[in-house]
């Protein structure tokens, strides 16, 4: 099979799957956790991003050629949502009509760099000791197999030690200015403490735009636009997919039997009702 008649066909299936794009759309809206994501590729030999939205059972991707508030705003709509969005420190999701939980990998990263960056510095030491192990604790407080009484009691003194440390006088500049991070931003650090399913971390959304980071290193993006549209289509049908079987090969093939038959089936109930349980 020559490639054109493979990419032919790779574009012609992502058209036949466009339809229940505006429906994942609306999936990610109602999910109560949202983990979101972006990194860096290429469109047409230009810099572009690519996004990502998954929830626990959604993969929802998007390939654009900037990396713009406007794409987070497009995917979560104006309307109040329930639920909480888990980011980076990108400020592009600050208009974001719902919750958001920083990542406290990056808090912890901007604690460790204040210590490599003032070494001799005894108070520096002394605030990076106290604080340093306590957003570690957080991100692994939900791995634990603790029920929920142990676990709210444990989350509320981790925070209540987070809070203490970050508002405990200091004299150095460079602990009050990441003081002043945790105290402005306190209405996005801990959803984590009040609802066991919001993570402290990110790690969700990093993993899963991994391997897109790794195809970007061998495939140097999409050669235009209208390639990295059936892209992400593809993955935004495959990637949720894996999320709810082990058999995907099994499941996408009974899609492709079912368009096979019926040419104007309505794929997308089809997909979300996988489940390999």
């Amino acid at each position: 099979m020559g490639c054109g008649t493979l990419v032919g066909a790779l574009h012609q299936l992502a058209r036949r799957f466009e339809p229940g794009s505006e429906r994942r759309v609306r999936d990610d809206r109602r999910a109560p956790v949202k983990p979101a994501d972006e990194t860096g590729g290429r469109i047409d030999g230009r810099n572009g991003y690519a996004w990502l939205f998954c929830p626990a059972t959604l993969s929802l991707f998007r390939f654009r050629g900037r990396r713009s508030a406007q794409m987070a705003q497009q995917v979560l709509g104006s309307r109040r949502l329930t639920g909480v969005l888990v980011v980076d420190r990108y400020h592009g999701y600050n208009p974001s009509p719902c919750a958001l939980q920083s990542c406290y990998a990056h808090r912890l990263r901007d604690v460790e760099d204040l210590e490599k960056e003032f070494p001799q510095q005894a108070e520096i030491q002394g605030f990076v000791a106290a604080l340093a192990p306590l957003p570690a604790r957080a991100r692994h407080l939900r791995g634990l197999q603790l029920s929920a009484a142990p676990f709210r009691q444990q989350a509320a003194q981790t925070r209540t030690e987070i809070e203490a440390v970050t508002s405990a006088p200091a004299q150095h500049p460079a602990i009050q200015k990441l003081q002043n991070l945790f105290r402005e931003k306190a209405g996005r650090l801990y959803h984590w403490a009040q609802d066991r399913a919001v993570p402290a971390d990110n790690n969700r959304a990093e993993r899963e735009l991994r391997p897109r980071v790794i195809a970007r290193k061998v495939s140097f993006g999409s050669q235009s636009e209208a390639g990295a549209r059936p892209r992400e289509v593809l993955m935004s049908v495959l990637h949720p997919l894996r999320k709810r079987t082990d058999e995907v090969t099994a499941a996408f093939q009974r899609t492709l039997d079912r368009l096979a038959a019926d040419p104007t089936a309505d794929l997308y109930p089809l997909l979300s009702r996988c489940d390999s349980s």
